[in-house]
């Protein structure tokens, strides 16, 4: 019988009279939803959707999509009735701009005149210490919402707007009260500014000068500056397919243009902003396009434009951010903006930015006698003139090799070579006895390197035969083969012995033995030092002018991972237990914010990369200096001690698991570390006493440097990828994630 009622129920619905078009388009706005939205969750294009809405020429549904929609527009119809004529002339009498349209919850409470304030004071900024964890706000606290339409006709700029949930940038600053960015689209012939916090903008430009110009004068976006005498962040527009093609943009650089990153200077609409006097900069009209106008004293004129459809966001690291709704996108973007900083350019780029942004290279002079103030050095900053490296610090190529021969290979006397760890070894009969491989992960692990660190901030200066000083960075010549891992201090005056044919060493990124004399940063030597040897360096280079430079951009860092992860479920401070089981699956609880955590870490990598950018094409010949060698960020010295002493963290836990449990890694790869286990999980090997790690060890936990649980594989798995592609030496923790081998080099 029951199956009777559903096809009579079915049969009414699909004969069932639905709202006009107008109506049916004034409910999906009420409740924040897009075409696109809709036309997901029926399982019908974009245009049809459109097409139910159209006023001019309204298409009807059929069959069982017309039921679904019927069903939807039923539901919209209850939590948003239509409006009196009393209530709509009320709203047209407030005089106001920007109007906040409500969330379902607040839209039936403001029916009779209470609406909550607490939903529009959302704030995503983390402001807590240092040490403690950032309080997780709801995952959904930043979703874009989408507005109604104004009841007026008026196409003025910002008629349309909605803050669901508040400014994220706190709404500290009037002038940028709508937030660091917006990603502006076309729908139904309207151009729409999509921001965050769920705000979206009407935008009358009808050209990329007036977009430009509109975006400085009414748009109200940007981002306030994170030090005092830095920049204000420029407003970021995000553009997509639909905006491009409404601007005479392409959707696609063709592959000429793709090489040479940018339109041609020939394009019309690169014409159009060069008769509006409006600039760019060297990079051109990119997917990252700047463009700016001389500033005129303090104000600035600039937009920084994102072109998704022109891989302006990496895959590997934006993952499928450039497919996301306009409005998905804004959330994306907005939540690592207002907790990190606005992007400028890829991650590498955005990440090298933060550390000027926080360390500007001039301030403001006190008074001179003339009551003036004057641009000077800022102290804590590198400056706004670069400086050169030293020779052992400088990769091939570099000018100051320019006199070696042409084909020579420098080696570890002469050139600095800290790298992370790649390294592994095979495994022992007692190792093959047990049943699995699990391999752990070190949380964000270069920027715990660089927490704390102290890096030169000037130019090098040449000693010989130094005294070495563990606090004075800089690069140092000198012998450590004969430090000897199978006994090592691992406190003031207590000693271990350990099984150094297990170990790497921590001198080396393949962990091979040094042979004699060779270049390292201060942080391999200072553990050398305490692991209970003697050294004597030969020469250094050392810099007297330094300084924790990279606390700041740490800080800025972690607090926006743990506030994102926090979001997505994984607390700091969780159990060991709990936090496993909160790990698992956490990229799915919501996959738009598991792309700003991956956009974090990715920030961190590429800044550090950064400081040692090689040529890039662009017709550069070995000798000859290039493009990144002119700025003061471009700093290998500082690159080279954040990899070392991150290398250093990661060997001192390896020794004081070894001196403790016996136990050494069977592979190392960066920071993933691989041990024999007898279980699955990294509970089953790292020895935990009433819930406490071994101090100094490996502890479980989201901080930076602290561990997560990479993967696990079988030791058959791991013998049988090592005999299969005859590697014995193969290493693991470079596949122990999914199991997956490819890429394998066996040396041959």
């Amino acid at each position: 019988m029951s199956e009777l009622f559903d096809a009579v129920d079915a049969l009414v619905a699909s004969r069932a009279p639905l709202p006009p078009a107008q109506e049916r388009k004034r409910l999906r706005q009420a409740h924040g939803l897009t075409l696109d939205d809709v036309a997901a969750a029926l399982r019908v294009r974009r245009a049809t959707v459109s097409g139910w809405e159209s006023v001019k020429k309204t298409t009807e549904p059929r069959g069982p999509e017309r039921e679904a929609y019927a069903r939807l527009l039923e539901k919209l119809a209850e939590l948003y009735p239509t409006p009196s004529v009393s209530e709509e002339a009320a709203a047209q009498t407030v005089p106001t701009t920007f109007t906040g349209t409500p969330s379902p919850a607040e839209a039936r409470s403001q029916s009779t005149g209470q609406a909550s304030e607490a939903a529009a004071m959302t704030a995503t900024e983390n402001t807590q210490p240092p040490d403690s964890a950032p309080a997780a706000a709801p995952a959904t606290a930043l979703r874009p919402t989408r507005t109604t339409r104004p009841s007026s006709t008026s196409r003025r700029p910002g008629a349309k707007k909605a803050a669901l949930t508040g400014n994220p940038t706190g709404g500290a600053d009037p002038r940028f009260e709508n937030g660091p960015l917006a990603v502006v689209d076309v729908e139904d012939g309207n151009v729409l500014a999509y921001c965050t916090g769920g705000l979206v903008l009407d935008v009358p430009a009808k050209s990329i000068p007036a977009l430009v110009d509109w975006t400085l004068r009414e748009a109200k976006l940007g981002q306030p500056k994170l030090s005092g005498p830095g920049k204000d962040a420029d407003p970021l527009l995000v553009l997509t397919e639909a905006a491009l093609e409404r601007y005479g943009l392409p959707v696609a650089l063709t592959e000429e243009e793709r090489l040479a990153g940018r339109l041609p200077e020939s394009h019309k609409v690169i014409r159009q902003l060069a008769r509006a006097e409006w600039k760019l900069t060297k990079r051109g009209f990119g997917p990252w396009a700047r463009i700016y106008r001389p500033a005129q004293g303090s104000e600035r004129a600039c937009v920084q434009l994102c072109i998704p459809s022109w891989h302006a966001l990496d895959t590997r690291h934006w993952g499928e951010a450039g497919q996301l709704a306009p409005a998905e996108l804004a959330r994306v973007l907005g939540v690592y903006a207002s907790r990190l900083v606005t992007p400028r350019g890829s991650t590498a780029v955005t990440g090298l930015e933060l550390m000027t942004a926080l360390h500007p290279p001039t301030r403001a002079s006190e008074p001179d006698a003339d009551g003036k103030r004057h641009s000077e050095h800022n102290p804590g900053s590198l400056g706004k003139d670069p400086v050169d490296c030293a020779p052992c610090e400088a990769p091939d190529g570099h000018p100051l090799l320019a006199d070696l021969p042409r084909f020579h290979v420098r080696g570890p006397a002469e050139k600095l070579f800290e790298e992370a760890y790649d390294w592994a070894r095979p495994m022992t009969d007692a190792e093959c006895t047990l049943r699995h491989l699990v391999g752990i992960d070190v949380n964000m692990a270069f920027a715990a390197g660089a927490n704390g660190l102290v890096v030169g901030l000037g130019a090098p200066t040449h000693v010989k035969a130094p005294v070495f000083d563990p606090k004075l960075p800089g690069s140092w010549l000198v012998d450590l083969s004969h430090v000897d891992l199978s006994r090592v201090r691992i406190g003031k005056d207590k000693w271990t012995d350990l099984d150094a044919s297990l170990l790497p060493s921590p001198f080396t990124p393949k962990g091979e033995r040094p042979e004699g004399p060779a270049w390292y940063a201060t942080p391999t030597v200072a553990y050398a030092v305490e692991l209970g040897y003697d050294v004597a360096p030969i020469e250094a280079y050392v810099r007297y002018e330094n300084g924790r430079y990279l606390d700041g951009w740490y800080n800025r860092l972690r607090d926006a991972f743990l506030a994102t992860m926090a979001d997505l479920g994984v607390d700091a401070n969780l159990s060991p237990a709990d936090f496993l089981a909160a790990m698992d699956g956490y990229k799915s609880r919501d996959p738009e914010l598991s792309i700003v955590v991956s956009a974090i870490k990715a920030t961190v990598k590429g800044g550090l990369g950064k400081l040692r950018e090689r040529p890039r094409g662009e017709g550069w010949r070995p000798g000859q200096p290039w493009r990144a060698l002119s700025r003061p960020t471009w700093r290998p010295d500082i690159r080279a001690a954040v990899i070392s002493r991150t290398r250093i963290n990661l060997h001192r836990k390896i020794v004081k698991h070894a001196a403790f449990t016996g136990q050494y890694p069977v592979a190392i790869l960066s920071d993933c570390v691989v041990y024999a286990a007898g279980g699955e999980s990294p509970l089953d090997f790292l020895p935990y006493r009433d819930g406490k790690p071994l101090p100094g060890g490996f502890k479980l936990g989201i901080n930076p440097g602290l561990v997560k649980h990479e993967g696990t594989q079988s030791v058959l798995w791991g013998e049988e990828v090592r005999e299969r592609f005859n590697a014995p030496e193969l290493n693991l923790a470079r596949y122990i994630k999914d199991g997956t081998v490819t890429d394998v080099d066996n040396g041959e």
